[in-house]
């Protein structure tokens, strides 16, 4: 597979592995789901999306411990994982993904602007995520990590690809 993980390449993949796919976000407000739905046919593949802005949501909607968002804040890369597992098991999809930072103007937890964690859960539990110090501002950094997410979701799928996937990189 030679393409550069576009989010057209995430969806033709899990498309044609019969997979599905739900996104979590915090800092990116919804940007990753509107990245996907884009796509034409991403309806084959998304199954949809919680923007959980709230620190509280991330809890309730997603399963993130409790007691992990007190002590660390919501700005963590172990928060970023469980809320990749959480949409995953609440929307019932193979993958899951999920963003978690601070986009600014301020720092947010201790943590200063631009400290993002993305992370991607897929169907053996196992779950990638990578931590990111991005420069620029509120607009960039989201862009930013939007790419860093769709990037790392087509790295995971790369990883665990099979004959069928490796066959047909021809249409990338």
């Amino acid at each position: 597979m030679s393409g550069d993980g576009t989010a057209a390449e995430v969806l033709a993949l899990l498309e044609r592995r019969g997979q599905t796919l739900a996104v979590a976000e915090s800092l990116t407000g919804g940007l990753v789901a509107a990245e996907l739905t884009a796509v034409d046919g991403a309806s084959r593949s998304f199954r949809g999306s919680v923007t959980a802005y709230a620190t509280d949501l991330k809890h309730e909607l997603l399963g993130v411990d409790g007691a992990l968002l007190a002590e660390r804040g919501a700005v963590d890369a172990e928060v970023a994982r469980q809320m990749a597992r959480g949409v995953r098991r609440a929307l019932g999809a193979d993958w899951g993904v999920a963003t978690t930072g601070v986009a600014g103007p301020t720092p947010q937890d201790g943590q200063p602007v631009g400290t993002v964690h993305v992370a991607v859960a897929g169907p053996s539990e196992a779950v990638a995520a990578a931590a990111l110090r991005l420069e620029g501002d509120r607009a960039g950094i989201r862009g930013q990590s939007v790419r860093a997410a769709v990037k790392l979701l087509f790295s995971e799928l790369i990883a665990t690809a099979g004959a069928k996937d490796t066959e047909q990189h021809d249409e990338f």
